[in-house]
């Protein structure tokens, strides 16, 4: 079975106020292509549809669009929400939609309910695991404790005890939206972790064929079985390096486990990295402004997005002008200015770069306080503050 996975479409979102609903368009398009052109069996967009919980209406047109297009080229879809989305909103009508071969996975209580694909070589289950803010579906759950790693472990016990129940063979796909050990963020993301909590291991998923991850918007492989595909386009300049695709995944028949307790099997055959549409490459340039403006080495950057990083000791006079004469798509100007002895310290922007919020609401307690640092019932205090605001800020999406 041919398995196209992506994700994190963000559909709705703007790179440096421009906007991008014409670039998602062309990524749609390209997807439905790539369907047919590599004779995908089914689709797996593993969270974050939306770029926010409202989204534009252009943004839900271009939704609504892409799933008829899918719907009509008789490829089953499996879509779960991830923090971005609205999971309410999103799920409206999904019982209706799963008759069209769209299933949408947004509810917590439906876990262990596989869409269940079928092939020459017998079934495939596909399980869809929701983003799961730990403080709202502990208690519905079970899990032994609040966090990531509880929640999603307790998902995972429901998953493998219906794979369990079924036939044998019966080969077994999940679709997540977590920060898991070993991938690499960048600045685009919203953290969904709190002072810095470790992420999610990848031995949670143990026991399953293949896991489709969203959330990071970089391709990563963590394992052979357990992938972020990466957001399709990109939406920082710290994406700058990064190869946008969609991973093509063949599943092959179940032969039978590789290790005495069942938790690896051999149906995962081949994984290939498509590439998707770029609008428009993106380039970090940093240096004194003339240096910049006559540099020969940076003609390949003049039709890119820009970010430029000024080091002139003096901000010169109207740079975003004078850059935007050679580099018309300049985005985000920064100044980082060369210092020497004589140079006041760091400012402040500089010192807060990745820092979390945690780390910046201890370092201001310390400082009002003459420079005693949080204990640690304290810094539990802090912790809780923060965890409420998430939940609150979770729950107030989620109900609009």
């Amino acid at each position: 079975m041919r398995l196209l996975h992506t994700s994190d479409w963000h559909l709705g979102r703007s790179f440096h106020r421009v906007g991008l609903l014409d670039a998602q368009a062309a990524f749609l398009d390209h997807l439905v292509a790539t369907v047919h052109e590599h004779e995908v069996d089914a689709v797996l967009v593993a969270g974050d549809v939306y770029d926010r919980a409202v989204p534009p209406l252009p943004a839900v047109g271009l939704f609504d669009t892409a799933l008829h297009r899918l719907a009509e080229a008789g490829v089953p879809t499996v879509m779960i929400s991830g923090n971005h989305d609205s999971a309410r909103r999103l799920g409206v009508g999904a019982g209706l939609i799963g008759r069209a071969g769209i299933h949408l996975r947004t509810d917590p209580a439906g876990i262990g309910t596989p869409v269940v694909l079928t092939d020459a070589h017998g079934d495939v289950a596909v399980y869809g695991l929701p983003y799961l803010e730990p403080a709202l579906v502990r208690e519905q759950l079970g899990a032994a404790k609040a966090g990531h790693e509880a929640v999603l472990a307790a998902a995972m016990d429901r998953v493998r005890a219906d794979l369990a129940a079924r036939p044998p063979g019966t080969r077994s796909v999940v679709l997540a939206h977590a920060f898991v050990a070993g991938g690499a963020a960048s600045d685009s993301e919203r953290d969904i972790t709190v002072g810095g909590v470790a992420a999610v291991p990848t031995g949670v998923f143990d026991g399953v064929d293949y896991v489709a991850l969203g959330h990071l918007h970089g391709s990563q492989t963590l394992t052979p079985r357990v992938r972020y595909s990466g957001s399709p386009l990109a939406y920082s300049f710290s994406e700058t390096d990064h190869r946008k695709t969609m991973w093509l995944i063949d599943l092959g028949p179940n032969d039978g486990p590789d290790a005495p307790d069942g938790a690896v099997t051999r149906a995962l055959i081949g994984a290939e990295r498509l590439d998707c549409p770029v609008p428009r490459p993106l380039a970090r340039i940093r240096g004194h402004l003339d240096d910049l403006l006559a540099d020969p080495a940076l003609a390949p950057h003049e039709d890119s997005w820009v970010e430029a990083t000024l080091t002139d000791p003096v901000r010169p006079a109207e740079p975003m002008a004078r850059l935007a004469e050679r580099f018309p798509h300049t985005l985000h100007l920064v100044f980082d200015p060369e210092r020497t002895e004589d140079t006041p310290g760091a400012s402040y922007a500089s010192r807060l770069r990745d820092r979390t919020d945690q780390q910046i609401a201890e370092d201001f307690v310390a400082h009002v306080r003459g420079g005693a640092s949080l204990d640690g019932a304290e810094r539990a205090v802090l912790y809780g503050a923060f965890d409420d605001v998430r939940v609150d800020t979770a729950e107030r999406e989620g109900d609009r």
